[in-house]
Order: C-alpha cells, then sequence, then structure tokens
C-alpha cells in the first residue's frame, strides 16, 4: 500500500493489516489522514491547515506511530481468547 501525501512525499510499503484496525468505521490511518487534510471553509475563505511548517517532519513522524500502534494494537486483539 502507497501514501501519497503531496506530490514529493510518497510512503510506501505500509502494510495491509494496518486498515484492519478500526475507530469506527474507519482505520486509524485513514481518520488521521482525512484530519490532516487542508480544508478551507466554503462560506469564510478561512483556511484550517493543521500542518506544522514549523516542523516538517511531524506528519512523518504521526503515521508512522499510527501504523506501529495498529498494528501492534491487531496482535494483542488477535492474542486474545476467543472467549474473551
Amino acid at each position: 500500500r502507497q501514501l501519497i501525501y503531496n506530490d514529493f512525499l510518497k510512503l510506501d510499503g505500509i502494510p495491509k493489516a494496518v486498515f484492519n484496525y478500526k475507530l469506527g468505521n474507519r482505520s486509524a490511518l485513514e481518520w488521521v489522514i482525512e484530519q490532516y487534510r487542508v480544508k478551507v471553509d466554503k462560506r469564510s475563505g478561512i483556511v484550517n491547515d493543521p500542518n506544522r511548517e514549523e516542523d516538517e517532519s511531524y506528519i512523518l513522524e504521526l503515521v508512522k506511530k499510527i501504523i506501529t500502534v495498529s498494528l501492534e494494537t491487531i496482535k494483542v486483539v488477535d492474542g486474545l481468547p476467543s472467549d474473551f
């Protein structure tokens, strides 16, 4: 799997299992991606940009953490007894 962040940042090799850890009806990674999109309010024109210009690696580090947490959580859940 590949995550295209912008024209110059593409993350390859995201394990498919990452998308099995859901928060509601979306995976944790999909949820974070949605939250970090730049949005413009149609009526006011106000731009909501949650990205951090002063820390360019922030989004990359966040994605790495979400992938790790998702995979580790899946391991824990899969290791639980079936009657739990």
